[in-house]
């Protein structure tokens, strides 16, 4: 058993990630064209989800996520795409089987990551397990639910 645990030690790859969206023109890109254009070198895989932050009036929240079709590396893409990774000084891009943006943030402070060191730019890139995407992603559903009650 012990032979067992050690050779799967550090195997598991991430349920998901968290990427932060820096400015508001790009929270609405990501959104409307279910891309994501980044300089970061993760094992991204089909089916992974992504949650995305972005900083808000009252501090740094989630504003939605994705599930991760592929992603490709610059001199992969389009010319057209190719284009706004060499403006944007980024090596890939991310595309989404579908993203979803939430009705209304939620904020780090509110959720399991309020007591981390982490802030801002820091949280970019920070993997989660599967228990974690899902604690957040219930969290945001079951706000809406009560706000509609």
């Amino acid at each position: 058993m012990w032979l067992d645990a050690w050779v799967n030690y550090g195997m598991s790859e991430a349920a998901g990630y968290i990427l932060r969206i820096a400015g508001e023109e790009w929270v609405d890109h990501v959104f409307d064209m279910a891309i994501y254009y980044t300089n970061l070198n993760r094992k991204w895989n089909s089916g992974q989800t992504v949650l995305f932050i972005h900083k808000t009036g009252s501090g740094d929240a989630f504003v939605g996520y994705g599930v991760v079709e592929h992603a490709s590396e610059k001199d992969e893409l389009s010319d057209d795409e190719m284009l706004d990774c060499e403006r944007g000084g980024w090596e890939r891009a991310i595309e989404f089987r579908y993203v979803k943006r939430f009705e209304k943030p939620l904020l780090i402070k509110e959720t399991f990551l309020k007591n981390s060191k982490l802030r801002g730019r820091f949280f970019q890139g920070t993997e989660l397990k599967k228990g974690q995407v899902e604690l957040v992603l219930k969290q945001a559903d079951s706000r809406l639910s009560h706000q509609k009650s």
